[in-house]
């Protein structure tokens, strides 16, 4: 062939008795791709062995603890699409005050508006994509774009897009900021959903149906905590290796000296019910008299809650990659508390998650060595961990599965682009197209031909 005939020309001058040839070639190389795929991140085989309590379980494999092409699915499978637990209402106690918030990526706003409704919604101007908060918190009634000046109220409705008055054809109400589901639960609790669908495809009670009015929080009067301060960690580990280190205290007596001094670790036990893990242990007369009864409860998929008489925190584990994550600390104090009391039980837990981020970072760095494939876990004494990773691949393998059914990545958190911008379809199916072609690299030459000639045909 002459390499410098156009795409368009060498379509003409393929021959067409080899598209039958090529046919068989894809479908041959989908199918290894597939196997190939299946084999990498342990999709293929044969299910997971039934749990029982005499058995030790195989974990994760460690590629889904450093894989980039993971990461990328779970920003799709999970976090696009999962209720997250963010923040407490105690956070933004007036109107106009908001907080900055992001994770896997998706940075998003949460507010309260002068109803006193609590919104959120990414924090991208509809214009030319420019944040409209930089800062991490504040209090204002418009949010303005510092970039064209498009500015925006508490509910996201665009106020004012200047110069664009002009165009007959500009409709502000399609030009609103793209909207967050929200959910606030009895205790104030707020929990976001990035499905960009008008009703998200899971709704809040199919996963936490009831844990808002667990019996534990009759101890705790959540009108009394206050919002004192936030601090976060950051190091390179994968965010599931944090929830796994959360969800036991087998490790416990070995790396947390604090722990025996607020929890009775003998009567320890996790409950495993929808998408959450509760933790459980029987606190001694003298830790209830100093305030360390303490109701622990984790929030599939990241982000946990501890609270006690004199304070609360909700920790968050953010991934910003396969091997980056921060861990992230709100802080709550019981406003009837001394100071003494609050700072005890604050800087203990301060210690604790210190020590966790040591076990995981050392954790991490030999995961990412590529020897260690994974190991056997208790099935009783890691039962959190368990049924964390059970869900992870429950969760993973059914997205994959719809998109190789569909045979395109599905983004639940995605815009969705007007019918009627019928310009913006065709580029993007031409962009997939020759996506299609850069991910070919390395095959026949006349199979990247057949995948340009899709691309010319949108």
């Amino acid at each position: 062939h002459n390499h410098q005939t156009t795409t368009t020309e060498h379509q003409l001058q393929f021959p067409s008795s080899h598209r039958f040839q090529r046919a068989i070639i894809l479908h041959r190389i989908a199918g290894l791709a597939m196997s190939l795929f299946k084999n990498y991140f342990g999709l293929g085989g044969s299910k997971p062995a039934a749990q029982d309590e005499k058995t030790p379980v195989r974990a994760l494999p460690a590629s889904w603890y450093t894989s980039q092409e993971m990461y990328e699915l779970e920003r799709r499978a999970i976090f696009s699409r999962k209720w997250l637990l963010t923040t407490h209402r105690a956070r933004i106690p007036n109107p106009g005050d908001w907080v900055r918030y992001d994770v896997a990526g998706y940075q998003f706003i949460i507010v309260q508006d002068r109803k006193g409704n609590i919104n959120a919604m990414h924090n991208i101007c509809r214009h030319r994509a420019f944040p409209v908060v930089t800062k991490e918190e504040g209090n204002s009634y418009v949010f303005s774009c510092k970039y064209h000046g498009w500015s925006y109220g508490l509910a996201g409705n665009l106020a004012k897009a200047p110069g664009y008055q002009e165009l007959a054809g500009f409709d502000k109400s399609q030009n609103n900021l793209f909207p967050i589901h929200v959910h606030v639960d009895r205790n104030g609790f707020i929990w976001v959903n990035l499905d960009a669908a008008e009703t998200p495809e899971i709704a809040w009670n199919d996963d936490f149906l009831g844990i808002d009015e667990q019996e534990r929080f009759e101890h705790y009067n959540f009108e009394d905590y206050v919002f004192d301060h936030h601090w976060e960690m950051e190091g390179e580990w994968n965010w599931k290796i944090l929830a796994d280190n959360y969800n036991e205290c087998y490790h416990c007596p070995t790396a947390h000296p604090d722990i025996p001094s607020i929890a009775d670790l003998n009567s320890y036990f996790v409950n495993t019910q929808n998408a959450y893990i509760q933790h459980f242990g029987q606190p001694t007369p003298e830790q209830i008299a100093k305030g360390f009864r303490v109701a622990a409860t984790y929030f599939w998929p990241n982000a946990s809650m501890n609270v006690s008489p004199h304070f609360f925190f909700i920790q968050r584990f953010v991934p910003d990659g396969p091997s980056k994550s921060q861990m992230r600390y709100e802080v709550y104090r019981n406003k009837n508390s001394s100071d003494e009391d609050f700072n005890v039980i604050s800087d203990m837990y301060k210690r604790i998650m210190s020590e966790d981020k040591y076990l995981c970072a050392n954790a991490q760095k030999n995961i990412n060595a590529g020897i260690f494939v994974n190991g056997e876990l208790h099935p009783e004494m890691e039962k959190g961990p368990l049924f964390f990773q059970k869900t992870v691949r429950e969760i993973i393998t059914e997205h994959w599965k719809k998109e190789q059914q569909s045979g395109s990545e599905i983004w639940p958190a995605q815009q969705q682009v007007p019918k009627t911008a019928t310009a913006s379809q065709s580029d993007s199916q031409l962009c997939a197209a020759i996506d299609c072609c850069s991910r070919g690299k390395g095959r026949m030459d006349d199979n990247k031909k057949m995948c340009l000639d899709e691309a010319i045909a949108f």
